[in-house]
This record gives structure tokens, sequence and C-alpha cells, in this order.
């Protein structure tokens, strides 16, 4: 395991570095100083990360990992303490980076942080043996093309996927297909369903989509992810699968086939 040397600064000297970086969402123990003490979901990551690290392999030496929309780089300082040989970790905020390399930088984890969307992912040019998806989905305007984009160019075997759901907890069996006429179906609790935020949600303007649990399994699925297990109420681990030639992707969509039928 590559290993930086742990940082020499003193409390009083990171509690100014951590204050200067302005406000935290990832709340981490840096020497002894705390980055979000106050946070509205207490101490958050460590307390949802504690629900389903257990799910997680406890030794990951050479594995490589790639943690999407890393924020200040909880998760991926956590990959790295077990024993990853590379761990990525990709965010569109500047701000979060900055934190994200500086408390790497204090606990002595050799990490590399990069400037990508999740959108961008093709210019890493690699697989990844696991990566984190965690947190991501309902801040997206294009949730199910970020999938999609996942699957096609970095996930390597293991999707760790975690989002926000609201609505029922039920998922129904559907039917791989329905005639024009049945509407009763999107009724039903437990029908997949993806609720779109026009304004905002939680005072927060980039939550855009929120998907029911049916909604988020069947998102995966379409994605070509296959679920391995549930963890966590809002976590689950997926294993990639190859998408057979013809089925549909947000991606590289196929024109329909004409049948004589007016479509809707």
């Amino acid at each position: 395991m590559n290993q930086a040397p742990a940082s020499t600064l003193t409390a009083e000297e990171i509690r100014r570095r951590v204050q200067d970086l302005g406000e935290w969402f990832h709340n981490l123990n840096l020497g002894g100083v705390q980055t979000a003490p106050g946070h509205f979901l207490g101490d958050y990551p460590a307390v949802k990360w504690r629900q389903f690290k257990h799910a997680l392999p406890a030794d990951l030496r050479g594995k490589t990992v790639l943690d999407v929309g890393c924020n200040a780089g909880y998760y991926s300082i956590e990959m790295k303490r077990r024993g990853a040989d590379r761990v990525v970790g990709i965010d569109n905020d500047e701000g979060y980076l900055a934190q994200a390399r500086f408390a790497a930088q204090v606990c002595g984890c050799d990490i590399e942080f990069r400037n990508l969307s999740v959108y961008d992912v093709a210019a890493l040019g690699e697989r990844f043996d696991i990566v984190l998806f965690l947190g991501v989905l309902y801040h997206l305007r294009h949730p199910l093309l970020a999938l999609d984009l996942l699957h096609e160019h970095v996930a390597g075997d293991l999707l760790v996927f975690q989002s926000m759901l609201r609505g029922s907890d039920e998922v129904d069996r559907v039917e791989g297909d329905y005639p024009f006429g049945e509407t009763e179906i999107f009724e039903r609790p437990g029908f997949p369903r993806l609720h779109f935020i026009e304004q905002r949600y939680s005072e927060d303007p980039t939550n855009w989509w929120i998907p029911n649990r049916a909604c988020a399994e069947a998102m995966l699925r379409s994605a070509g992810f296959e679920i391995l297990s549930r963890p966590e109420a809002e976590v689950y681990l997926c294993k990639r699968v190859e998408i057979p030639t013809g089925e549909r992707l947000a991606v590289y969509p196929r024109r329909p086939r004409k049948s004589g039928r007016r479509r809707a």
C-alpha cells in the first residue's frame, strides 16, 4: 500500500486550515479536529458508512478504486485505509477537492483527486475494480445517462451505489411490456417512480431527481448492473454485467423499428 507521509501539522494549524477551506459537508476527524461537527445528519458520512462497511472487503490490497463525487474524500480515505493500491477521487467542485487533498495529506493517504464530473469519466481511460457512486444520483439532471457512462467506461467489477430514496419501499414485479391502455400500474406504490424536484428540496438546489426503491433498482438493472445485495436501506452492491446487443441504452439510443402503429 502506498502511503504518503503523515502530516506534522499541529491541531491548531489543522483547525485554521479547515476553517480557511470553507464549509465542509463531510465531517472528518483530522488530527482530532472535526471538520463539520454540527452536521444536520450527525456524524456524516461516518454514521452512514458504519451501516454498510461490513459489505466491502476489509483487505483491498491489489484493488483499484474510483470514488465518483468524492466531496471531501471521506470514502476515498476509507478505501485507502483498507489497503487499496490506487484510489482516484473525482468531483467537479474545486472547493471540495481542495478539502479532500488536505484531508488526505493530514491522514497520510496517497490519493489522486481530479476535477471531473460523472459525465466525463471516459477521460480517465481505465476501468476500476471498485467504483463508489454514493450520494450523487439525485444531484444529477441526467441520472440514467450517468449510470450508463459508469458501465460503459469505468466499472470493472463492483459498483457500490447509494442514493437518497423517497416514496414507497415496495417493489412490484414488473412485466416486460404493457398495452397502451394500461394505466393502473402507474398508481401502484411499488412501480418504479422518479420524483422530479423543480425548485429545491432540503434547501438544496442541486437535488433534481429522487427515486423510490423500485426505481433505483430498475435503473441499476437497466444500466447493466446486477444487484448482489442491499446492505443498507439506500445502498446497493452491484456487479457489472454485459448488456445484450440491442438492449435499450441512454448513452447510444437505437432508433425503434417501425411497426405500423402510431406511437404516443
